[in-house]
């Protein structure tokens, strides 16, 4: 029996990665589809065990008004933004700054630095959930807003650092010497030089960090625990003990607080993908 020709077996290989591609698909968005289908059925429809079929009778409205006229969903995302933007704002620029220093400057420790940084990704911070809750009762920032900002800003900057890292190696150090000799000052040459061209990658790990933060679950949990301070990840489990039944409120509301972060990766798409693949495309 002879093989098949390459052009044949490229066909077969091509059709399988797209059955592959179709079936990921699928798995991916049934659970997404299934939140949506609920979030619009009415309570006597789920009571009846229509669970996946088509809604007898359609709810948009009812279901998305009521989640803000009855439960505290508007304060919800409220705090996960007064959370997320600060937080994010602060692990990357300071992951900016130390991913630069990283980078760029050769001191004693450099090397070491640069593997507690990496070794750091690497630890379960579930593990800290008992040091972490003692510290900010300690510090009187238990409950607030603060303590989830501090808490992120200073788990993410591990990630954020090696990632920025990665990506201002790749700047050639003849174009910060160029700079030097022309007596332009470090912060100048970080501020004129450096952040312009890896002005992608910051979209890209801004994207990244926001979602995160934004649907950190654990966290919000462990460190807040009233509806003032309370994120909307862990609003949305409050609703369940306030709508006993009622998953209709409760995947409407997951639904809006799915909506920023999908926004946000829609508004800087461009940026976001020109970051991720930045690095592959230098010689």
């Amino acid at each position: 029996m002879f093989p098949r020709p390459i052009e044949h077996q490229g066909k077969f290989i091509n059709v399988g990665y797209r059955v592959a591609l179709y079936i990921a698909v699928i798995l991916w968005l049934i659970p997404l589809a299934a939140v949506l289908m609920t979030s619009i059925r009415s309570i006597a429809d789920i009571n009846a065990g229509n669970y996946w079929g088509w809604p007898d009778e359609l709810q948009f409205i009812e279901n998305y008004t009521q989640v803000f006229i009855a439960t505290p969903m508007a304060r919800y995302l409220l705090n996960s933004l007064l959370i997320s933007l600060p937080a994010v704002a602060g692990a990357v620029a300071l992951s900016t700054l130390a991913g630069f220093a990283l980078a760029k400057y050769k001191f004693k420790g450099n090397v070491l630095l640069f593997a507690m940084f990496i070794g750091g990704n690497f630890v379960p911070f579930q593990i800290l959930m008992i040091p972490v809750r003692d510290l900010t009762i300690d510090l009187g920032l238990y409950d607030t807003h603060w303590a989830l900002i501090f808490f992120h800003v200073a788990f993410q900057a591990g990630f954020c650092t090696l990632f920025m890292r990665n990506f201002m190696i790749g700047i050639p150090d003849a174009l910060i010497e160029a700079a030097r000799v022309e007596g332009v000052s470090e912060w100048r040459i970080f501020w004129y030089v450096v952040l312009p061209l890896v002005r992608p990658a910051l979209a890209a790990l801004s994207v990244l960090v926001f979602t995160f933060i934004w649907n950190d679950f654990f966290w919000a949990l462990v460190l807040v625990q009233s509806d003032e301070v309370r994120p909307v990840t862990a609003g949305l489990n409050a609703l369940q003990g306030q709508w006993l039944a009622s998953w209709q409120y409760m995947s409407a509301g997951a639904v809006i607080a799915a909506l920023p972060p999908v926004a946000l990766f829609f508004t800087m798409q461009r940026h976001f993908i020109a970051g991720l693949t930045l690095g592959a495309t230098k010689g």
